[in-house]
């Protein structure tokens, strides 16, 4: 979700233009998170890389 998306309930406006102190913090706690370890890689392809590491550790286990 990116910042354009939302509006801000304490100002309606957009969180992306940051009017109010809340929008600011939205913003900042926002743009923290997408530089996190594995921005660009969805929910299913995390899953689908964890289930190919507990398959793969499980053949090696047999």
């Amino acid at each position: 979700m990116t910042c354009d998306q939302l509006v801000c309930a304490n100002c309606n406006g957009r969180v992306s233009d940051g009017r109010c102190p809340v929008c600011r913090a939205n913003r900042a706690r926002l743009q923290q998170e997408q530089h996190g370890p594995f921005p660009t890689l969805n929910n299913a392809v995390l899953l689908a890389l964890l289930f190919a590491a507990v398959l793969a550790l499980a053949l090696l286990l047999r």
